[in-house]
Formats: structure tokens, C-alpha cells, sequence
């Protein structure tokens, strides 16, 4: 299932119980462009890991790598993409994103105490439980049990799933002091806010003909501003972002419809076929025609 997302940048998580509010993934890279997500958010918390190949996990503005057996736990309301860095087939990644209530009620005495703590650390966006260490087996093992109670969804399964992620987060509240924290992503939050706003824009008004004012102008801020947000959490600057989110609408459009080149080109807002084909060729290696005749 490919990650949607909402005007916000919010993923849309769909669930088929709000009783239990959790969902399972296993093979989203699969159904990505390039087996790379992109930058977005969502209230719940993320629990993720590399089977077999690496993965590049960005939060905030933070790029993190892990490694066939590391799993990552990200907290909420925080900007995260991930992107497969090795290997020709998109690779499984089982994920969970989940609200604290799958562990207790918010106003219960085990949420406050114990869930709301790690919820409101400024200090603490993300942490990696590294395959190889010994003292993050365990938690490792917890975290697998619930990608397989998720799976098998057999007798109890959510007392399984409530179980593991309960001592999940007693060892997130017991270490909570020893862990190694992050004060950027955090800190920066009214970045992160800003480059939501921005993106929002992009994505709603693409097949216009779009400004650098007008992509500023989405967060009320300047054009230097602007590219500092995007600099920093991207790596690009505004309007390259615009043409990678057009340039990922094509090829999504070459692979699904039969529509003609420069019909595709118009629609992801490109007044050129030629500059189209270009900067197909730059970030895919092939031109818009080879592509759909490989089959990619």
C-alpha cells in the first residue's frame, strides 16, 4: 500500500477497527517510485525495521541508516520519509503506526505516567534498537512480535499486540534518561511546520505554473527562508522540490495509463517536452519513452 497523504502532509492510515487503533505494513516500498516514501507526518508513533536490506530513514531533518535488523521507534508529529539505499527489489519493511491507546486509555494512569512522558519529549524524535546489540534484543524480539501477531492476526491477537508494545514503552520510560537524545527535530519545529505548508502547496497547485514567492508565500516567509527549510530538510531548494514531486507524478502516469507523452507532460506541469524529457532522464536514467517500454 502506498503511503497517502492528506493536503497536510498527514498520512492517511486507514484501519479497519478505531477500537484498536494500530495498522500494519509490510511491502509500502514496493509500491513506491524509486522505493523512496516521501516527507510526512502523522499523531501516532512508528515502530519500523530493516529485514535484509538498508534503509535511509529520515526524521526531521536527520538522515539515519539502518541496517538488515535494526528497528526504529519515531515519535509523533514528527516529518519522516525512508528511502531503500541497496539491492534491486524493493525489500519488506514491517512497520507499525500506532496511538498510545493500543497500550491504555489516554485518560487512564498508564497513558499519563507512562505513554504522555515519551509523547512530549522535545528531546527524543526517534531511537534505534541496533540488530547487533545485545542489550536491544529484547526490545527487537517484542517488536517482531507484534509485526506477527499483526500478520496472523490469530486468537488474541491484540492482547499480543498490547502486551509486547506496553514493554516496548516500559523500556523507553525506564531508560528515558540513559537514552541518546536529538534536540533538533524538535527544536526546529516550527520549521518542520513551515515545510509542511510549502509541500501542502506544491502538491495542490503543481500543474500551475508555480513561483518561488508563491511556495514561500504558502508559509508566510521570505524566498530566502524558504530555501533554508528546504535546504535543510530535502537537500534541494523549493522549485527543485516541485520539479521531483512533477517528475514523480509522470512516471506514475507512464506506468498506469497510456496517456501521450506530452499529455503527461502538461498535466505534471510542464510547459516543455523537451525539458520534461531532460529531467526524466536526470533523476530516472532513461527518457519518459524508454521507461514505459522497459516497463519500469
Amino acid at each position: 500500500m502506498a503511503i497517502v497523504l492528506d493536503h497536510q502532509l498527514r498520512e492517511q492510515i486507514p484501519r479497519d477497527n478505531r477500537e484498536f487503533p494500530i495498522t500494519y505494513f509490510r511491502d509500502e516500498l514496493a509500491a513506491l517510485p524509486g522505493r523512496a516514501g516521501p516527507l510526512h507526518w502523522h499523531p501516532e508513533f512508528e515502530l519500523a525495521t530493516a529485514l535484509s536490506g538498508t534503509l535511509d530513514y529520515q526524521v526531521g531533518e536527520e538522515h539515519l541508516t539502518l541496517r538488515a535488523g535494526d528497528s526504529i521507534f519515531v515519535n509523533g508529529n514528527l516529518l519522516h520519509g525512508i528511502r531503500q539505499t541497496d539491492g534491486e527489489a524493493a525489500e519488506p519493511m514491517p512497520n507499525v503506526v500506532f496511538s498510545g491507546a493500543v497500550i491504555a486509555s489516554e485518560l487512564s494512569a498508564i497513558h499519563q505516567k507512562y505513554i504522555r512522558p515519551i509523547l512530549t519529549c522535545d528531546s527524543l524524535p526517534y531511537v534505534i534498537f541496533r540488530g547487533a546489540c545485545p542489550e536491544h534484543r529484547e526490545v527487537n524480539h517484542l517488536i517482531h512480535e507484534v509485526y506477527r501477531a499483526m500478520e496472523e492476526r490469530g486468537d488474541c491477537y491484540e492482547m499480543t499486540v498490547q502486551r509486547s508494545l506496553g514493554l516496548v514503552f516500559a523500556y523507553l520510560f525506564q531508560n528515558l534518561g540513559s537514552l541518546p537524545r536529538s534536540q533538533a527535530s524538535r527544536i526546529r519545529i516550527t520549521a518542520q511546520i513551515r515545510l509542511r505548508q510549502m509541500l501542502s502547496y506544491i502538491y495542490e497547485h503543481y500543474r500551475e505554473s508555480v513561483t518561488l514567492e508563491e511556495i514561500a508565500g504558502a508559509a508566510n516567509i521570505g524566498r530566502s527562508e524558504a530555501g533554508r527549510c528546504f535546504h535543510t530538510y530535502m537537500g534541494c531548494s523549493p522549485v527543485e522540490a516541485l520539479i521531483r514531486h512533477r517528475l514523480g507524478v509522470a512516471e506514475g502516469l507512464l506506468r498506469e495509463t497510456a496517456l501521450p507523452l506530452h499529455e503527461i507532460a502538461f498535466e505534471c506541469g510542464f510547459r516543455s517536452v523537451g525539458y520534461f524529457g531532460r529531467r526524466f532522464r536526470r533523476i530516472y536514467g532513461c527518457t519518459p519513452s524508454e521507461y514505459r517500454i522497459l516497463g519500469k
